[in-house]
């Protein structure tokens, strides 16, 4: 690539900045995937505002240069991979918060804002953001968006999708538009904000977005952690509440290769992680501590072991931390590939035990949590640092994996993305029809396909 591009991109930015250092553009090639591109991108740009983009992606569209949004870098599907010749388009210094209202209960935000940053905010305000992914202390709002992140909490809250109500994107050529609304309602033209969500970028930029703010409950919160034999027992529980009326707040289930691997790592004396697997649920609100009430009993009837319920901050915090923890003990384990799929909840114990079969079949340790309550599971396979990147045995476990879980009437990701590490499998999930619907969006607003390129399609 010629110098003179690079200096007209540079002279059009209104306050960013271009990284050509190899050194720092060689981060840009990987994510928490532990993924790889083909090689090193051209350059970076730092933007610091909306204008920033718009030039960016004017001058790519000038001179056909492929580019990739990218914010954190927390992503586990390969989706914000830096490819040979592309320009990263990084955002992590668009960062502010643009407003946060309490009467209309919403913040305006750019996509650099870090998701536990406005959580904090928002609660300072007497409000709260209940979107809450594993990594919410290092993932930005706009990684959220891109790939329709969700957390504990999004059995009762929603994921990402369900809090967006618009969005500021500025698209291939250049083009701001603006979708969405900042009221209660509002269904106006086709579903544009919907239709952003999720994209992973291959749309267009995210730079602002309207998010669905809530008030703070003002009652303490009641937490339940049971120990069961095993994970498919604990499976049992979310049909249970379903048939109770109970909905709890937030349900987690850990299985008992990865209590096995809290126990290692940590050597710890904690009587829940001793054996089995662990089920954490928690309820907030007037009715919080009846709606533990019968968490504890369903998962009393369906045979757990041992029962805590409580109301203490710390104590709750030290539940729930068992389960924050749980990826990083496996990851002592070895080198590790994370999915993300759902089925059926209905289906949720027979899954488990797939995934037991998969791993015995494929030699392969597997460790899985997972949101329990909307059955959306993430088994972690667990493989020697020192073999190839991704081992042809993992590939071929993944395979069965995603294939038994479509066969269970699921989907292929639940809250991770298809990014790079599962666009092999989205065909057999859209079918034939579908996939040429995506081509169509595709190409009708990234005619010349420069927006994150092999990401999905």
């Amino acid at each position: 690539m010629p110098e003179a591009p690079l200096d007209e991109l540079a002279a059009g930015l209104t306050s960013g900045e271009i990284t050509t250092d190899a050194s720092v553009l060689e981060k840009w090639r990987t994510d928490e995937a532990r993924l790889t591109s083909d090689g090193r991108p051209l350059c970076a740009v730092h933007a610091e505002s909306t204008a920033d983009v718009v030039a960016t992606m004017r001058w790519a569209t000038r001179h056909c240069v492929p580019v990739v949004p990218r914010g954190a870098g927390t992503g586990l599907a390969g989706g914000a991979l830096a490819s040979r010749g592309s320009v990263v388009l990084a955002l992590e210094r668009m960062a502010a918060i643009r407003e946060l209202s309490f009467d209309d209960q919403l913040a305006v935000v750019e996509p650099g804002v870090v998701t536990a940053d406005l959580a904090r905010a928002a609660d300072e305000r007497g409000l709260n953001y209940p979107v809450d992914p594993g990594s919410a202390a290092r993932s930005t709002l706009g990684g959220n968006i891109a790939t329709n992140a969700g957390g504990f909490r999004c059995f009762h809250y929603g994921v990402t999708r369900d809090q967006v109500l618009g969005l500021e994107v500025v698209l291939p050529d250049g083009r701001l538009v603006r979708t969405g609304h900042r009221t209660a309602k509002g269904v106006t033209g086709y579903d544009l904000t919907g239709l952003f969500v999720g994209s992973e970028g291959t749309l267009g930029v995210v730079t602002g977005a309207v998010l669905r703010l809530r008030h703070k409950e003002r009652w303490p919160r009641a937490t339940v952690a049971a120990r069961f034999p095993t994970a498919v027992a604990a499976a049992r529980v979310p049909l249970e509440l379903a048939r109770d009326g109970v909905r709890p707040s937030l349900l987690e289930l850990v299985d008992e290769v990865t209590v096995r691997a809290l126990r290692t790592w940590e050597q710890s004396s904690e009587p829940l992680v001793s054996e089995g697997a662990l089920l954490l649920g928690q309820s907030e609100g007037e009715d919080a501590g009846r709606t533990a009430d019968g968490m504890r009993r369903a998962c009393e009837r369906v045979g757990a072991e041992a029962v805590v319920v409580t109301q203490d901050p710390v104590e709750t915090d030290h539940l729930l931390d068992i389960r924050r923890r749980a990826l990083g003990a496996v990851e002592h384990e070895g080198r590790t590939m994370v999915e993300d799929f759902v089925v059926p909840r209905s289906r949720l114990g027979e899954m488990l035990l797939e995934i037991r079969r998969i791993a015995d079949e494929h030699g392969i340790l597997i460790a899985t949590v997972a949101h329990a309550g909307d059955a959306n599971l993430h088994p972690t396979l667990v493989f020697d640092p020192a073999e190839p990147e991704i081992p042809d045995r993992v590939w071929a476990a993944a395979d069965d994996m995603f294939r038994t879980a479509l066969r269970l009437g699921g989907t292929l990701t639940g809250e991770h993305g298809v990014g790079v590490l599962k666009k092999r499998w989205l065909g057999d999930e859209l079918g034939e029809s579908g996939m040429q619907v995506h081509h169509a969006v595709k190409k009708a607003l990234d005619p010349l396909g420069i927006m994150n390129p092999g990401k999905i399609l």
